[in-house]
């Protein structure tokens, strides 16, 4: 069962947790269990959702229960301007306390979406919280240093935020495609599970019935205190 944590007779947010599909995808045909069917059946009503999230992604999702309110999200969403999301993630080295990466991304080849703009802007805020070293020798290093960052995207592009973190030189800790294997398995053995270190904590938009200001958020799991004793207090 899925955690909803918002309900109201237009809009459903759950908390997606790691390793869920939001959808049915030929891309990963093996998987049986899918959030739109999991909320549908909880709710006992069609559902559309509203955005995605990585398969690896936990966090806040949000569906539309009716196709007109789907319709009036869907405008929201492209438009950009009216709604904020804030992601928080574990990557690879001490990035620097703030930034702004500004860096057009090439439509992925499975993006299936209508648009066909082969390369597009891309925007995406970045803030350092807080930094780790784990003991795990990385080539001449001793120790292997990460850090907890938080991610507002200003754009929406797929897999905006593991491509940008990694164009920086700073891959989100268990990006199977953007990071280095053998790394990511090493961090999964020390922290005791394996899994992509981005959650969606904060999404903020006008509803699109009311107008009102929602803001939707996710607590990170409980296997995010694993980082906790590797703090450097920096």
């Amino acid at each position: 069962m899925l955690e909803i944590l918002y309900l109201d007779d237009y809009l459903a947010a759950v908390a997606k947790p790691p390793g869920l599909l939001v959808h049915r995808t030929g891309l990963d045909a093996g998987e049986t269990r899918f959030a739109l069917q999991m909320l549908r059946d909880q709710l006992g009503r069609p559902v559309w959702p509203a955005h995605r999230l990585d398969k690896g992604t936990s966090g806040v999702l949000l569906f539309s229960l009716d196709a007109a309110t789907a319709r009036a999200l869907g405008q929201q969403f492209e438009a950009g301007g009216a709604m904020a999301k804030t992601y928080q993630a574990v990557v690879r080295g001490w990035p620097a306390p703030e930034g702004r990466i500004d860096h057009p991304l090439k439509r992925m080849a499975d993006d299936q979406r209508a648009e066909r703009v082969e390369v597009q802007e891309a925007l995406t805020r970045y803030r350092t919280l807080t930094h780790y070293e784990l003991p795990l020798p990385q080539g001449p290093f001793p120790t292997l240093r990460c850090a907890r960052v938080e991610l507002s995207p200003e754009t929406g592009r797929r897999h905006q935020l593991r491509r940008h973190m990694n164009h920086i030189a700073h891959p989100i800790i268990g990006d199977a495609t953007h990071g280095k294997g053998a790394l990511n398995r090493a961090v999964a053995g020390l922290l005791g599970g394996q899994r992509l270190w981005l959650h969606a904590l904060r999404l903020e938009l006008a509803h699109p019935v009311t107008g009102a200001g929602l803001c939707i958020e996710a607590r990170p799991g409980d296997e995010w205190t694993g980082w906790k004793g590797y703090e450097t207090g920096q």
